[in-house]
C-alpha cells in the first residue's frame, strides 16, 4: 500500500503559475482582509501556536466515527483547544485576559473543531450574554465562573414548541416570596428547552430563558442562571429531565440537548437583573427598554454573520485551488485539457462566490462597528440606534446564512464529484451553514421583524421625520426619485437596489393597508402581507451590501491601498453589482428604464470582470489566508497537491484495512452461493 509519500513535497506546477501571475500581492489582501498588518501578524501566530502539533490523519478519520465517538471527540478536541489557549496565554501575556477566553471559538480554531464545538455556546452566546444581563456583583458571583471555564454553560431560550416566537415560550419561574427563590417548571412537553448547544451531556448551569410571575402576574421573559447538573459528579439536579438530541444532519458533536425542569428552586439572585429586578418583597422594577432582555442575541446574530461569511470564503479558496489544478474538458481538441478555471461556466459558478465574501464580510464590518456603537450608548442610557441595530442584524444574518449556504453548495458543484467526498470537507461546511438558516432566529421571521423597522422607517418619512442611516434611501422614494439616464455606473446599480427595495416596501404597505381597509386587523393583514413583507426585508439587506460594499472600495479608504490592490477591489466589485443587477433585473425595471441595449451590456460586462479576474483568483484566495488545518479539505491544500491527496485520503479509509470485508463471508459470499 502506498504511504505517504505519494504527496508531492512541492506546489502543484499549476497552482504555482498562477500567484506567480497576480497582478497585485496577496500579502497586501490579507492585511487589508485581517484589518491591518499587526491584526493578521496575530492570527498567524496564534495559528501556527495552536497547529504546531495538529495531527491531520487523526482528524480526517472523524468522518469514520461512530455518533457516540464523534461526540466524545468533539469534548476532547475541544478541551486540548482550552489547554492550548490557556498555556499561549501564560507564555505571552501571563495574568491578563488577551487570549483567553475570546480566541476560542474564533475561526482560526475551526480546524481543530472540526466535530463540532460543544461549548461554542457558552463562548459565543452565554459570557456575552452574562457580560451585559448581569450586575457587576453577579458577574463576579457566577458569570466569571463561566469565564474561567471552571463551570459549563449554555443558552436554553428555544422550546420543541416554541423557538421564534418568543412571546409565546411557556417555561414559568414563579417568585416565592417565603423563601426568596423562583420556582421553574416546564408544564408541558412543548415547554421542554430545545435545541442548546452543549446542553446534551456537555453543561452544568443554563441561561433560561422564562416568563416570570409574581403573585401569578405575569411580567415578560427574563433570563434566569439555573444549575441544571452538580459540579463533582455531574448528575442531573433534582426536578431536572435532561439529555441529548440525537443525531443532526451537520454539527455531530456539538451535544445540542433538552431539558426540563419540575419546581427546580433558584436563589431570587439567579435572575439576571442588570435591567430589570425583583426585589426581596417581591416588587418588581420594569427593564428601560423590554428589548434589552435580547441584547445579547443581536451580537450572535452579529457573529452568524460574520461566521457564515467566512465559511463561504472558505469554500471559495478550496474550490478556486481546486479550478485552478484541475484539467478538464478540452475547448480547442488540438491542445491538452485546460484547468478548468478556464471555462467561462466554472468561472461563473466560483468568481461571484469570492465576490459575495467580500461584500457580505465588509457588511459585517459594518453591523459590528454599530453594535459597539450602540452598546456604549446603552451604558450611557441612549437606546435611540437599538432599532436600526436589531433589523439591520436580523438582516444580515439572513442574507449570509442564505447566500453562503447556496453559494457554497455552487462550490461544491464546481468541484465536481470529488466535491462530494467528506474530505472535501465542503459537505461539512454545507452542514453547519444551512443550520444557520434557522437557529439564532428563524429567517423568515427574523424578515418580518425587519419589515416592521421599514414600514415604521416608510411612515416617518412620510411625516418628514428623519430615518436611520441604513434606512435614510427610503426618503427618495417618498420624492419621486427615479434614473433621469441610465449609464450603468455602480451608483446607478446601487441606486437600482434600493429603489427596488423602497418599491417593495412601498407595494407591502399598500397591499397591508388595503387588507386593513377591508376589515382585516392589521396584524391579520400583515400575515396576509407575509411575502410582499419579507421580499422587502430582503431587498434592503441587499441594498445595503451593495451600497457599502461600493463605499468601502471607493471611499477614503481606498487611499490607504495601493492601485493593483484597488484595482483587484474594483473588479470584485464590478462583479458583484453586475451579477446582483442582472438577477434581480425583473424588479429593477419596475424603477429604472433600462432597454434591450443596456441588458446586453451589463451581459458583456459580466463576461468582461469574469476575465479580468481570472488571473488574480488565486491570489485573492490566498489573502482570504486561511491555513490549511482551517480549510481541512483534500481538494484544497495550498500545494494543490489534489489527484495525490484524493487518493492518499482513500488509502486511509477503514474498509480498506481489510482486502475482504465481513460482509462478503456473513452475507454476500453465501447468497452468491445459494443458486436462489
Amino acid at each position: 500500500m502506498p504511504s505517504k509519500s505519494i504527496i508531492p513535497k512541492t506546489v502543484n506546477p499549476d497552482l504555482q503559475r498562477e500567484r506567480d501571475g497576480a497582478s497585485f500581492s496577496s500579502e497586501e489582501f490579507a492585511i487589508w482582509w485581517a484589518g491591518c498588518a499587526e491584526k493578521l501578524k496575530f492570527n498567524r501566530g496564534v495559528r501556527e501556536y495552536m497547529y504546531k502539533d495538529f495531527d491531520y490523519d487523526e482528524y480526517t478519520q472523524v468522518f469514520y466515527m461512530s455518533y457516540e465517538d464523534i461526540c466524545e471527540f468533539a469534548v476532547k478536541s475541544s478541551i486540548n483547544v482550552a489547554k492550548k489557549l490557556r498555556q499561549l496565554q501564560s507564555e505571552r501575556n501571563p495574568g491578563g485576559n488577551e487570549y483567553w477566553p475570546t480566541l476560542f471559538e474564533e475561526p482560526e480554531m475551526w480546524g481543530l473543531h472540526l466535530a463540532g464545538n460543544p461549548f461554542h455556546v457558552m463562548f459565543m452566546v452565554v459570557l456575552r450574554a452574562l457580560k451585559t444581563q448581569c450586575t457587576p456583583e453577579q458577574y463576579e458571583e457566577f458569570g466569571a465562573r463561566v469565564e474561567r471555564f471552571e463551570v459549563t454553560a449554555t443558552y436554553a431560550q428555544t422550546e420543541l414548541g416554541h423557538s421564534s416566537h418568543l412571546r409565546g415560550l411557556e417555561t414559568r419561574a414563579d417568585f416565592d416570596r417565603a423563601t426568596d427563590e423562583f420556582v421553574l417548571n416546564t408544564p408541558t412537553i412543548s415547554s421542554y428547552k430545545w435545541w442548546p448547544g452543549g446542553l446534551g451531556h456537555c453543561s452544568n448551569y443554563a441561561m433560561v430563558m422564562a416568563q416570570l410571575y409574581i403573585d401569578d402576574q405575569l411580567k415578560g421573559l427574563h433570563l434566569f442562571y439555573v444549575q441544571v447538573r452538580e459540579e463533582d459528579t455531574h448528575e442531573p439536579r433534582p426536578g431536572i429531565h435532561i439529555g441529548e438530541l440525537s443525531k443532526k444532519i451537520g454539527f455531530l458533536g456539538v451535544n445540542n440537548g433538552f431539558l426540563g425542569m419540575k419546581n427546580v428552586r433558584i436563589p431570587r439572585s439567579r435572575m439576571l437583573m442588570r435591567h430589570a429586578q425583583v426585589q426581596r418583597d417581591g416588587s418588581y422594577v420594569k427593564s428601560p427598554v423590554d428589548a434589552l432582555t435580547y441584547f445579547s442575541m443581536l451580537a450572535t446574530r452579529c457573529i452568524v454573520a460574520r461566521n457564515t461569511t467566512l465559511s463561504l470564503a472558505t469554500a471559495a479558496t478550496i474550490a478556486t485551488r481546486f479550478s485552478a489544478v484541475r484539467r478538464q474538458s478540452p475547448i480547442d481538441p488540438r491542445l491538452p485539457e485546460p484547468q478548468i478555471i478556464d471555462h467561462v461556466t466554472q468561472q461563473l459558478k466560483v468568481f461571484p462566490e469570492i465576490a459575495t465574501s467580500l461584500a457580505l464580510r465588509l457588511a459585517y464590518d459594518y453591523l459590528w462597528d454599530l453594535f459597539n456603537v450602540t452598546s456604549s450608548d446603552i451604558d450611557q442610557g441612549n437606546y435611540e440606534r437599538l432599532a436600526e441595530l436589531h433589523a439591520l442584524s436580523c438582516a444580515l444574518k439572513v442574507m449570509s446564512s442564505n447566500d453562503s449556504a447556496a453559494g457554497i453548495e455552487r462550490l461544491r458543484l464546481a468541484c465536481g464529484g470529488l466535491g462530494y467526498l467528506a474530505a472535501s470537507n465542503l459537505g461539512n461546511l454545507y452542514a453547519n451553514t444551512v443550520a444557520a438558516c434557522t437557529y439564532e432566529g428563524e429567517n423568515t421571521v427574523l424578515l418580518l421583524q425587519v419589515s416592521r423597522f421599514l414600514l415604521k422607517s416608510w411612515r416617518a418619512a412620510e411625516g418628514g421625520a428623519p430615518l436611520a442611516p441604513t434606512a435614510s434611501y427610503l426618503a427618495g422614494m417618498q420624492q419621486n426619485a427615479d434614473f433621469k439616464v441610465w449609464t450603468g455606473s455602480w451608483a446607478d446599480m446601487v441606486n437600482a437596489m434600493q429603489l427596488a427595495a423602497a418599491n417593495k416596501t412601498s407595494l407591502a404597505l399598500r397591499s397591508l393597508c388595503n387588507r386593513m381597509d377591508k376589515g382585516e386587523s392589521e396584524k391579520v393583514a400583515a400575515s396576509h402581507t407575509g411575502i410582499q413583507l419579507t421580499q422587502a426585508a430582503e431587498f434592503h439587506a441587499r441594498a445595503f451590501v451593495c451600497h457599502n460594499f461600493l463605499t468601502e472600495v471607493t471611499g477614503p479608504k481606498s487611499k490607504t491601498r495601493t492601485s493593483a490592490l484597488n484595482r483587484v477591489l474594483e473588479q470584485l466589485l464590478e462583479l458583484y453589482l453586475v451579477n446582483g443587477t442582472l438577477k434581480h433585473m425583473s424588479d429593477i425595471l419596475r424603477v429604472a428604464s433600462l432597454t434591450d441595449v443596456h441588458l446586453g451590456q451589463l451581459q458583456a460586462r459580466l463576461e468582461a470582470a469574469l476575465t479580468k479576474l481570472r488571473p488574480d483568483v488565486v491570489a485573492i484566495v490566498d489573502g482570504f489566508d486561511f491555513g490549511d488545518e482551517q480549510l481541512n479539505s483534500i481538494l484544497g491544500f495550498f500545494d494543490g497537491n489534489v489527484l495525490e491527496r484524493v487518493f492518499d485520503a482513500a488509502l486511509k479509509s477503514p474498509m480498506n484495512r481489510k482486502p475482504v470485508p465481513k460482509s462478503f463471508h456473513e452475507h454476500l459470499g453465501p447468497f452468491m452461493k445459494s443458486n436462489i
